[in-house]
């Protein structure tokens, strides 16, 4: 294995294929940020999983139309922060996240996030097994079955060729995402409410300010995870992405962002809809949510809403087991692109199909504590989210490695906010799920 203390070098197999040039004319535009879309929107979009799905219902049905709905929209600024300088990075390096780490601060560090990052998305994709599996079941699959059909749909990625394709195809799956407009235009919500809320940002007042911010810092927690960063950094390069194309990569986060948050406030308004009419609601599971918008709604909204929670759980199935592709087979130095075949890169294609094995088969054990390795993955992630978040500032306003890409005074400043912020809420996290 080749030293991690070369000096950083291109790891992308795909000439570029964008061009940014200012006289476009409107419909050649419009094709430019077509061909851009792909790495922000599936990396944003992919964090709308069916674990975070499943919460911003339950914090609707807890709290209503309320200030949740105006926090999420504005922590749509933070999840673009801190894609933009992923982004950004990979763009004008041309070297991955992982490589720089283990450049800049040696292998110790580099090895703690890849072991980390890997331990935390293999409890993720296994809460993505449970979402995909409920929705199926409603069809009368049993969950053997749902878990296994789950499973093949996420390997049918691999028989497509090339990266472009994949990425057009996990695209199209995203669009699945905004049946949750529909099925929160069929609860009837009250749109005066939902405008009030929007400026007063009111919550219940009677509700213990301990369970209000428990609640906070699940949001801000479910607008950003650290697989994020890596995922988008890593597919930045393998879309061919340089320093010429970092306007576009920014409109590709920009929708990626706002697609996320508004998704996000539907389900939440959905949530709302069954405000009052659920008991045991900080225990409850992605099946008994569909069977009470099924009593609430009816079949087509319950229906919808199992498609919209396996589409979601694909979709971040996809995108997380990519994500520790990507970062351990660039670490140690193994072909690591999409474009490349199974047999070309047998390692990293590895890396994908065990990483979801094995989330698949643990879902069938049976008596799995689910809540303790729930609450492993939000320790490890926020263990995890301080040092990718700082060395992600300090990569990001190195002049010699970002050239005039680098971060501006101000930029540099804003980012230390939002990262103090972050890490903060890391710890927040971590302290409210071990008390």
């Amino acid at each position: 294995m080749s030293s991690h203390n070369e000096s950083p070098v291109s790891t992308g197999t795909q000439p570029r294929v964008l061009s940014s040039t200012s006289s476009a004319g409107f419909w050649q535009l419009l094709l430019l940020i077509w061909a851009a879309l792909g790495p922000g929107v599936l990396a944003i979009i992919g964090d709308n999983d069916a674990g975070g799905d499943i919460a911003y219902a339950v914090t609707g049905a807890r709290f209503g139309i309320s200030g949740f709905i105006p926090l999420i929209l504005v922590l749509g600024i933070v999840t673009y922060t801190v894609q933009e300088m992923s982004m950004r990075l990979s763009a004008a390096s041309s070297t991955g996240f992982t490589q720089l780490i283990f450049y800049r601060w040696g292998r110790w560090w580099g090895y703690y996030h890849i072991l980390t990052l890997f331990l935390e998305n293999l409890i993720t994709l296994l809460t993505e097994f449970i979402g995909m599996t409920a929705g199926l079941m409603m069809t009368g699959l049993s969950l053997a079955m749902s878990d296994a059909a789950s499973l093949a749909l996420v390997f049918s990625l691999l028989f497509i060729s090339g990266y472009r394709s994949k990425e057009r195809l996990v695209l199209l799956l995203g669009l699945i995402n905004f049946v949750f407009f529909i099925i929160a235009y069929q609860t009837h919500p009250n749109l005066v409410r939902i405008a009030h809320v929007l400026i007063t940002w009111h919550l219940p007042s009677m509700t213990p300010f301990a369970v209000v911010s428990w609640y906070i810092v699940a949001a801000i927690g479910n607008s950003l995870a650290p697989w994020m960063v890596f995922f988008q950094g890593d597919a930045t390069l393998d879309k061919g992405v340089t320093s010429e194309d970092i306007r576009l990569g920014r409109i590709d986060t920009a929708v990626g962002t706002l697609a996320q948050i508004v998704v996000a406030a539907a389900i939440i308004i959905i949530g709302a809809g069954l405000y009052g009419h659920l008991s045991h609601i900080n225990h409850i599971g992605p099946s008994q949510l569909i069977a009470a918008i099924r009593h609430r709604f009816g079949m087509w909204p319950a229906y919808l809403f199992g498609v919209g929670l396996f589409d979601a759980g694909l979709l971040a199935a996809i995108t997380i087991s990519l994500s520790s592709s990507w970062t351990i087979a660039s670490a140690l130095k193994w072909s690591h692109s999409l474009n490349a075949s199974l047999t070309r890169a047998p390692k990293f294609y590895a890396i994908y199909i065990g990483s979801l094995t094995t989330a698949a088969a643990l879902l069938l054990i049976p008596h799995l504590p689910l809540d303790f390795l729930s609450v492993l993955a939000q320790v490890v992630g926020g263990v995890l989210m301080a040092p990718v978040l700082i060395f992600l500032v300090v990569l990001t306003s190195d002049g010699r490695l970002m050239g005039h890409h680098r971060n501006s005074r101000w930029a540099t400043r804003w980012s230390w906010l939002i990262v103090s912020l972050l890490i903060v809420m890391a710890l927040l996290t971590i302290w409210n799920t071990l008390k």
